[in-house]
């Protein structure tokens, strides 16, 4: 006969137990794990950007997926003004996600390196497409032509970005153009940022 904490004492996954009380009986499921949080809509893009959609786990995903960066320190320096702990709350979030994936260094044990899923290699078409509409629609320090070649050559350059994370290559895909400064003159910008090597120029 099942006692006051259910069945022989057992608490298995998903078993109904019951508190015995002078004035009263309180029946309560055993759920496994932490609940997950009440979504907004069952529509695909709230979803998503429920997952990613804020702007630090965006340059998080791009400067994987485009930059080469793996590390921490890294992201911090990567000229955003991260905080500290804003990097670290977005780190776990994207990898409680399923996006990235935490692997201790080879070189060094003590430290982590980071690297995108299958999951978060899928968004390489999005991060591509945000990067050609800011451009074309914003002033920023990518040029014109730059922009033209990626837009006639998506296909390659979305072979070129999953080729690099299948084969873990780190070289940066797109010229850094956080490190690169512009001058103006006579109404023309000229960057000074040079086209990093890639198989679609």
């Amino acid at each position: 006969m099942p006692g006051p904490w259910g069945r022989d004492g057992e608490r298995g996954a998903g078993e109904i137990f019951h508190l015995h009380f002078t004035s009263d009986v309180i029946a309560f499921r055993a759920v496994p794990g932490k609940a997950k949080a009440k979504r907004r809509s069952e529509c695909p893009v709230s979803i998503s950007l429920e997952r990613f959609g804020d702007r630090w786990s965006l340059l998080i995903i791009r400067d994987l997926m485009v930059r080469g960066f793996r590390t921490f320190k890294e992201f911090q320096e990567a000229g955003e003004g991260i905080a500290t702990n804003i990097l670290a709350d977005r780190l776990r979030k994207l990898e409680t996600a399923g996006i990235i994936q935490a692997e201790t260094d080879e070189a060094d044990r003590r430290k982590l390196d980071y690297r995108l899923t299958l999951k978060g290699i899928d968004l390489a078409p999005v991060l591509l497409e945000l990067l050609i509409w800011g451009s074309r629609h914003e002033e920023t320090r990518v040029p014109c032509a730059f922009i033209d070649t990626l837009s006639r050559n998506r296909e390659e350059v979305l072979a070129e970005v999953r080729r690099r994370w299948r084969e873990r290559d780190c070289t940066p895909l797109l010229p850094d153009f956080l490190a690169g400064g512009i001058t103006r003159k006579r109404g023309r910008t000229r960057s000074k940022v040079q086209m990093a090597p890639s198989s679609y120029d």
